[in-house]
């Protein structure tokens, strides 16, 4: 039952990540390579602040 509750969970991050480049593929690429000039530590700050989100969604 817990893979089941994985698989799905992981479908919706696919679908929710397709999004942004199936309707505007131009803002994507300029978000990624914006992405791409940040410093390593502002990626990891990012990640980090991301997952703490996440993980306090799933909490409430």
């Amino acid at each position: 039952m817990m893979w089941d509750s994985f698989w799905t969970a992981f479908a919706l991050v696919l679908v929710i990540e397709g999004f942004l480049p199936l309707l505007s593929p131009q803002i994507w690429k300029r978000t990624v390579a914006q992405i791409a000039q940040l410093r390593d530590g502002q990626i990891r700050f990012f990640a980090l602040l991301a997952l703490a989100v996440g993980l306090l969604m799933l909490c409430f």
